[in-house]
């Protein structure tokens, strides 16, 4: 049984986009096939919370090579897309982090993938920071499409 949401994602507007793919190209590095984030639609800093997306389009650079005529979108992408979400987030909302470093992987914990994400989907991706230090921070993370649970885990980050 997958644990609770992170956030209730029907009290959140979901279309109004707080930061597009512009801005976030601002904060997070990532270009071409690697931008896993589309916007982000979502933030509370008080809780440690951000809420964005990333629409799974027929072009994705995985699409004809995972599961010829039934593409699926790999975990590590699922991931990968969790990590920029939180990346984003603690570029933009910790002081330890707001001097413009990327940020990268440390580690990842307790991942488990509860369903498929295929083009069409838009995966909508929660990050909840559960610790910060200078340098290291642990996010809770998981990824929604159509309401089901489809990823869950616990990315730690690092500055570089």
């Amino acid at each position: 049984m997958p644990p609770a949401l992170l956030a209730n994602l029907d009290a959140i507007d979901l279309n109004k986009v707080l930061y597009d793919t512009a801005t976030i190209e601002k904060v997070n590095p990532h270009r071409f096939e690697m931008r896993q984030l589309d916007a982000i639609v979502h933030e509370d800093k008080d809780v440690g919370l951000c809420v964005g997306y990333k629409d799974i389009t027929e072009d994705e650079f995985w699409v004809r090579g995972h599961i010829p005529g039934r593409p699926l979108m790999p975990g590590v992408v699922m991931i990968e897309a969790a990590a920029q979400l939180a990346s984003f987030y603690v570029l933009t909302a910790l002081e330890d982090y707001a001097s413009g470093k990327f940020v990268g992987f440390g580690g990842i914990d307790e991942v488990k993938f509860r369903g498929s994400v295929v083009p069409g989907d838009r995966l909508y991706l929660i990050a909840k920071l559960l610790e910060s230090r200078p340098r290291r921070f642990v996010a809770a993370a998981q990824g929604i499409v159509n309401g089901q649970m489809v990823l869950q885990a616990k990315i730690v980050g690092m500055p570089m």
